[in-house]
């Protein structure tokens, strides 16, 4: 790993890019800071203020299920307004232009989405918060549907109106499995790209953080985009300690 300065690195990420012929990106909360989000694990973060609720918990008490959807609903109120950030705009560009064929996410929040990517090429390693499902019976539910029903009954989940299992935000929670379709999917892509960007993970969440290396074992060039040094650093073609938007905005399409 050589250190660069940082127009010399935004050069040398360029010059990756252009002669690859397939880039997969993979990125964690570090990318959706810029639009008001807050990461979970860094100081101050999420995860600092409160502890999280873990999928058996969730799964063995109402009190849990209440809990969990009044967080859910405070952070709507907090973020709710979130729109895309240079740097998932300016991915979003060089996916318009056919280098990228999926991105790999360890994020909830849709952004990848919304920027303009097809939701069938966002590979979300850890669920979605913008809806819902049925534990049970996989039934989608609208956030504000359920909003409703916790309001009018004082702050109680809702169950499902087709099956009266538990209604969850689509994300993994802690103690939850992995999906299994969007890990082989994710591995697919790990194996097969040229150049794989790790934007804003702190590349210590298992067994997402061993993606970057699958692709370096794969033959890929790894650059890493983060604020604070990771463990794959060492191993890394290109690292970028610095603002992620302020590194990828030059990709955004004019």
């Amino acid at each position: 790993m050589i250190a660069f300065d940082l127009e010399t690195a935004i050069r040398r990420l360029r010059d990756l890019v252009e002669e690859a012929r397939t880039v997969v990106p993979f990125t964690g909360a570090g990318i959706s800071t810029e639009c008001g989000i807050p990461d979970f694990r860094s100081p101050g973060g999420i995860w600092t203020k409160m502890r999280p609720i873990e999928f058996g918990d969730f799964v063995a008490s109402q009190e849990a299920r209440d809990e969990s959807w009044r967080r859910r609903f405070a952070m709507e109120e907090q973020f709710g307004g979130a729109k895309p950030g240079r740097g998932h705009r300016a991915l979003a560009a060089l996916y318009k232009t056919g280098k990228i064929p999926g991105i790999i996410t360890q994020n909830i929040d849709n952004l990848h989405q919304t920027s303009g990517f097809l939701p069938g090429d966002v590979v979300e390693l850890h669920g979605n918060t913008t809806y819902a499902t049925c534990l049970d019976c996989a039934k989608r539910y609208e956030l504000a549907w359920i909003k409703e029903r916790f309001a009018a009954s004082g702050g109680q989940s809702p169950d499902c109106l087709s099956c009266g299992g538990y209604i969850k935000t689509a994300t993994v929670s802690f103690g939850q499995a992995m999906p299994e379709a969007a890990m082989r999917r994710a591995q697919a892509l790990a194996e097969s790209c040229d150049v794989f960007m790790a934007i804003g993970s702190s590349l210590v969440v298992w067994p997402a953080a061993g993606f970057p290396l699958t692709a370096k074992r794969a033959g890929a060039r790894l650059v890493i985009i983060n604020r604070e040094a990771t463990e794959f650093d060492d191993i890394a073609d290109l690292v970028i300690h610095d603002d992620i938007g302020a590194v990828l905005s030059p990709f955004i399409a004019h």
